[in-house]
Parts: structure tokens; sequence; C-alpha cells
């Protein structure tokens, strides 16, 4: 791309957008120039225009993203045939496993969930389509990190914040790489309890006809109700036919 084609006022908007997460909900004008680097006066009239536009709201001292931002994240969903595709296959997948399934797919460090069928609540978070985990310690994060040339994933894993969750939540990167080239062998990932207390989780790469990992399904249970073990005798066929389902649709 050439220099000429960059619009850097557009991407420090983008930025400003970045800034609110689940931790950081309501933002001060010096709250967003510290986390996005931008000078105070910058981030004020990205902030000021966002709150034009009805995309924040703002209270005289604190800034708010609004309902409205839920559009920009709609036209991707809407944009992209795959989350329409595999929806219905992911309903049969729960319906037949009793579990709640999910598709995701890999944005940076984080995977994004695009389609989910939510049979039980088995986490302590409500999880949607637009919904974002850490690719690490997730199993369709390690999943869609195992598709992905071995140095690349592991430039993702060293900018990643590999925060100990759990006990035995791996961080280190030579446990992750290891744990890596396991999946890659054995075609699956199993999570048991890295990401939340109780979660267990199975996931494996959606493929399209040309052999190219496009997504990762899971299946998420409690760890009181099943065991890794019997996830894999249980789950795991059923989801390899929902999954070979999905591929024979996609080009």
């Amino acid at each position: 791309m050439r220099e000429t084609d960059f619009i850097s006022g557009f991407a420090k908007g983008l930025s400003v957008i970045e800034a609110f997460d689940a931790g950081n909900s309501r933002l001060s004008i010096t709250d967003v120039s510290r986390i996005t680097g931008l000078e105070r006066a910058t981030a004020r009239r990205c902030l000021l225009t966002l709150s034009e536009l009805g995309y924040a709201d703002y209270d005289g001292k604190f800034f708010t993203l609004s309902p409205r931002i839920l559009r920009l994240g709609h036209s991707y969903l809407s944009s992209t045939p795959l989350p329409r595709l595999v929806q219905p296959f992911l309903d049969q997948l729960s319906e037949k496993t009793g579990e709640s399934a999910s598709a995701s797919v890999l944005d940076g460090n984080e995977i994004v969930y695009i389609a989910r069928a939510s049979h039980k609540r088995v986490m302590s978070i409500n999880l949607n389509p637009g919904s974002r985990l850490p690719a690490y310690c997730s199993s369709m994060g390690r999943v869609l990190l195992a598709a992905m040339p071995e140095d690349e994933a592991q430039r993702i894993l060293e900018n990643s914040n590999r925060t100990a969750n759990t006990l035995t939540t791996k961080t280190a990167i030579a446990d992750l790489l290891d744990e890596l080239q396991r999946v890659r062998a054995q075609g699956y990932a199993v999570i048991d309890q890295e990401l939340e207390i109780g979660l267990c989780s199975i996931a494996i790469p959606v493929r399209n006809m040309r052999g190219t990992t496009v997504a990762a399904i899971n299946v998420g249970t409690q760890a009181v109700r099943v065991t890794i073990d019997e996830m894999i005798e249980r789950y795991l066929p059923i989801m390899q036919s929902t999954r070979d389902t999905i591929t024979s649709l996609l080009v």
C-alpha cells in the first residue's frame, strides 16, 4: 500500500473505538490518550466526533460507546456468508451433544465469536457473536493458531498478555508451542479449565475445499459433568461430521 493511500485520521478514530472494552467501558479524554498513545487533543477530537455521530455518549467527563456502535460489527456479520452458513449446523451440534456450540475466527491474538448455539451457560460471562476471548488459552484459539506457520503463531503468542487465569493455564511460550504441535498432530484442541475454573471445551478446525482453515468450531461443557476423555469420545465424532458437512458447502 502506498503511503498516500493511508488515512491516518481514520486509523486514529478506530484506535479510539478499540480503547473501549469490558474493563474500560467509561473513559475520559485523558484515559483514551493514555491507552491509544494519541495526543490529548487528537483523542478529544476523535471522541467528540464519535459523540456527534451517535457512536458514543458523553456526560461532560466520561465517554461510553452507544448501541449504534453495534452497526459496525453487524456489518461484518451480515456481509460475510460464514456466520449464516454455520449457524444451523451449530444448532444441530448443540442439540446432538446437549452442550453449547460455537464458531470463531482469529483476529490478532484473540478469537471472535461469529456464531453460537447456547444450550447451557457454561461460563461466568455470556458469549454471543462478537464476543472475544484470548487465543492462547481457548480451544478454538489454539486450533486456529495451530493452523498457522509456527513462526507466525509464536509471534502472536509473544504479543499476547498471557495471564494465568487458573492454576492450570499454560502461559510459557515453550509449553504453548508444544501444545500447538500436539493440536496439529491430533487434529483437535482440548482445554481443561485453563480459561475458567469448571470450564472444559474441545475444538476442531473448519477448512474450505482448498484445505485452508477459515474458522474453528467447539463444544463447551462443565468439568463436573464430562471428563476430557468423555468429551473426545462422545463429542469429537459428531463435531467432525458437522465440520465435514460445513466444508462441503465452502468454496
